[in-house]
């Protein structure tokens, strides 16, 4: 019998946080609540959820403290639950290392969705393969394989979050060609993130803090356009 994947909520809100509930629980779902952050971060060890989706405005310790403390610990999916819309708070979030950002109120079929499709891209990254299986791209020191979701760098295996790892992908499989921050939104974020070119550059960001530039290949920036997965003859 295949075990059913945990959603820990962390809502102060226990009406929101009961509706979520019940959605989930239809999609055979296992769901946790919880109410504050401090609470979130002692049952998360325990709970060992395979998602998390996490309100901001918490009392006491908010949503962006308790997803930077699990980050420390742990590359669980995150999603952030705010009433705030502003850019600056959905990027602020992504800087933490949320992998996807939702407003309230939002539509039950939408937050379901973007559960399974977060759920869907990840998996936990395995032990350096010394074989890589699947699709995968592979350059010296560099091993980015999309089919078991992981990212083999100098040799050891890199945490990183599916969006993450799928823009990299995506980039060092057309290696040379210039993509606009439009057409990388349109390509990994589909209709999530349409407008908002900065969740481009915070991945980017995050990409170039874990992979450094190579002898042999670099993540560049095009001024003006976008980026490039460069390979160096």
């Amino acid at each position: 019998m295949v075990s059913k994947q945990k959603i820990m909520i962390v809502d102060d809100d226990n009406n929101i946080a009961e509706l979520i509930s019940l959605y989930l629980t239809k999609e055979c779902f296992e769901c946790k609540i919880v109410n504050d952050g401090e609470e979130a971060l002692s049952v998360f060890p325990s709970f060992q959820p395979n998602l998390i989706l996490l309100d901001l405005m918490l009392p006491g310790m908010d949503g962006y403290q308790v997803c930077r403390e699990i980050r420390h610990k742990s590359n669980v999916p995150i999603i952030m639950l705010s009433a705030k819309g502003e850019v600056f708070d959905k990027v602020l979030g992504l800087e933490l290392g949320a992998d996807d950002y939702m407003i309230k109120p939002f539509d039950s079929k939408e937050l379901v969705a973007r559960v399974k499709a977060v759920l869907r891209r990840f998996q936990p990254a395995p032990s350096a393969p010394a074989v890589p299986a699947g699709k995968y791209v592979e350059y010296p020191d560099l091993i980015i394989n999309l089919t078991n979701y992981s990212v083999v760098y100098q040799g050891v295996t890199i945490d990183m979050p599916p969006k993450e790892l799928e823009l990299l992908y995506f980039l060092a499989s057309s290696p040379n060609q210039v993509f606009t921050r439009e057409q990388l939104l349109d390509h990994i974020w589909g209709y999530e993130y349409i407008g908002d070119t900065r969740t481009v550059d915070v991945h980017i960001k995050r990409l170039r803090e874990k992979i450094k530039d190579h002898p042999s290949w670099s993540i560049s920036t095009v001024w003006g356009i976008g980026y490039k997965f460069e390979v160096k003859s």
